[in-house]
């Protein structure tokens, strides 16, 4: 199979979707890999390690969607991208297509077949392909919110973890999943005091038998928040989904309550945020304020890091890439269930419920497409 890596065009957008080790995987399984040129330098790899692992370069992004079967990507196409893409053609990134409609729409109009690394799910309802980007997204979480506390942000002008005679700060971590934990273990880490919330009682179980003392459970229900939000200057919506919007827990009429100067960090601005007032922001724009209360919502969190994050992708992604080049989409994903579950649009239809759902758009169940 002839596979494409693109250089990512999304603003700050450092990461790439084939290290040069992922190139040479695939080359010697016989495949031809075709990286465009500086596609790597972000995530501190050169053309000449792509070279050395058997890629070949090529200068421009229309020339790479052009001649490849399958596209490996990080983040999904945007609009100057849309017509590149040709029938039949794999595309394999990440996708979140529940929060754009326009997106949706166009890969039906593209008819490509779009697997999204978010909606691969194991038996156990784990996402392997996204796990690792939460890792990271949770761990920046609280990285951020701690910069954007400081007074020269505009923030509440606090210490994460205070000082000895005065109070560490207080952090409420709304969703308990893997992005949940980690911005948990940063905060403690840093000596805030965290409560984090789930609807789950038997995840807050386990959270409560893992977590340092200074971390607090709590059932999430809309009074809990509505009353925390009014003492947490530090609050992370860490809600997921699979492959849905993600529910509005934080509304308008909670931001006057809050004190001037809190931040609030949506994690789950992909897939449409957990804030009413949340709207996708970039790293050279990260945050807005409304009613003294600091929005950060960059939709490419770990872009930041890329290093790391190439890093920790690639490790999940490469398994699953490597079969469908080997077997093709169809075998490939008749194989394998829990990748099955990453297709989401396939030559024209929804094959994903919650992406039809998200747009009252018609569902086709994915077995009729194999």
């Amino acid at each position: 199979m002839i596979i494409g890596v693109p250089k990512e065009i999304k603003n700050n957008e450092n990461r790439v979707a084939l290290t040069p080790a992922g190139t040479a995987e695939m080359v010697k399984r016989g495949h031809v890999v075709y990286v465009q040129a500086t596609a790597g330098i972000g995530s501190g790899f050169t053309d000449d390690d792509y070279r050395l692992a058997g890629a070949k370069m090529l200068p421009a992004i229309e020339d790479v969607y052009a001649i490849a079967d399958m596209i490996i990507k990080v983040k999904e196409p945007i609009a100057s991208e849309y017509p590149l893409i040709k029938k039949g053609q794999i595309l394999y990134t990440y996708f979140h297509f529940a929060s754009s409609e326009e997106l949706t729409k166009a890969m039906m109009e593209r008819e490509a077949i779009c697997l999204a690394y978010e909606t691969v799910e194991l038996d156990d309802r784990s996402l392997p392909l996204l796990i690792p980007m939460s890792e990271v997204a949770g761990r920046m979480s609280v990285q951020e919110g701690a910069k954007y506390l400081e007074k020269t942000y505009g923030g509440y002008g606090v210490l994460l973890g205070g000082v000895p005679g005065v109070t560490p700060a207080k952090v409420l971590i709304i969703g308990g999943g893997i992005v949940g934990t980690e911005a948990a273990k940063m905060a403690a880490g840093l000596g805030a005091d965290v409560t984090i919330m789930d609807v789950s009682l038997k995840r807050l179980r386990y959270l409560d038998d893992i977590m340092p003392a200074n971390v607090k459970t709590m059932m999430s229900n809309e009074f809990n928040i509505r009353e925390m939000v009014q003492s947490h200057i530090l609050i992370i919506g860490a809600v997921l989904i699979p492959g849905a919007k993600a529910p509005k827990l934080i509304t308008r009429d909670m931001l006057p309550t809050m004190r001037p100067g809190t931040v609030m960090v949506d994690v789950a601005v992909d897939q449409g945020g957990c804030f009413e007032t949340t709207k996708p922001t970039t790293h050279d724009h990260p945050n807005f304020v409304i009613d003294d209360v600091i929005h950060y919502c960059v939709a490419n969190m770990p872009g930041a890091v890329p290093r790391t994050s190439t890093l920790a992708l690639t490790n999940a992604t490469l398994p699953n890439a490597i079969q469908l080049a080997n077997k093709g989409w169809k075998q490939a994903c008749t194989d394998d269930l829990p990748l099955r579950k990453g297709l989401n649009v396939v030559e024209g239809k929804i094959v994903y419920k919650e992406v039809a759902d998200a747009f009252d758009l018609p569902y086709v169940p994915v077995d009729t497409v194999l």
